[in-house]
């Protein structure tokens, strides 16, 4: 096989969580006294970070305020934490993926902008018959997704080159990322964006179902 592993991200990809993100974040505007937003808003809101994801759901003028998000933010992840595993699924098909992957011998590993915590507790919750090689989320003094390093720190840590790897995700973000990391940059369209964007973001593969990645190997 051309390709020996895959670097997944987690939201949008892995796992359906845009329900428990939106309600939550829902929950920590309305505790601070902001309205909040439809959940199709949040396909665009979420994918970089939860400080990101806190000043792209404030109204703008509050968005720029640095104190405003210093509060908002921890008031989202103790909403996150009571909340993630009320909707939150794996995509249909990605069970039957991961088995297929598994049964070749392909390496498997995660890279998410979700804090490295609650990237781990989510994976060990829903993935922990399947051995992931690598998991990492955001970690303080670590640049978050487009940029390159993390994807390079998965690489080493599976003893593997760039172009081994096929990336696997559903956000600009993440081609961005592919594409810096020089990895095959895939992505999933049944995740939170479109392909148009995926497309213009560097996307060499789209992929409508699960399934389909074990064409591209």
């Amino acid at each position: 096989m051309k390709y020996l592993a895959v670097l997944f991200d987690l939201d949008g990809t892995l796992l359906d969580t845009l329900d428990d993100l939106c309600d939550s974040m829902n929950a920590a505007l309305a505790l601070n006294g902001f309205p909040g937003h439809p959940i199709d808003a949040y396909r665009y809101f979420v994918g970089d970070g939860v400080e990101n994801l806190v000043r792209r759901a404030l109204p703008k003028a509050a968005g720029q305020d640095d104190e405003i998000v210093r509060r908002v933010v921890p008031a989202m992840r103790g909403e996150y934490s009571r909340r993630w595993m009320i909707k939150t699924r794996p995509y249909e098909g990605i069970p039957e993926l991961l088995d297929a992957l598994e049964a070749r011998g392909v390496k498997l590993a995660v890279l998410s902008n979700k804090p490295h915590t609650a990237t781990v507790e989510m994976m060990e919750h829903y993935f922990a018959r399947w051995h992931f090689d690598a998991v990492l989320g955001a970690r303080p003094g670590v640049p978050i997704k487009p940029d390159a390093g993390a994807a390079l720190e998965v690489c080493r840590s599976l003893g593997l080159p760039p172009d081994a790897f096929l990336y696997l995700g559903d956000t600009n973000t993440d081609m961005l990322t592919a594409r810096a990391a020089g990895m095959l940059p895939v992505g999933a369209l049944w995740g939170f964006r479109t392909a148009d964007e995926l497309k213009d973001s560097g996307a060499v593969e789209l992929t409508a179902h699960p399934g389909d990645v074990l064409k591209l190997l």
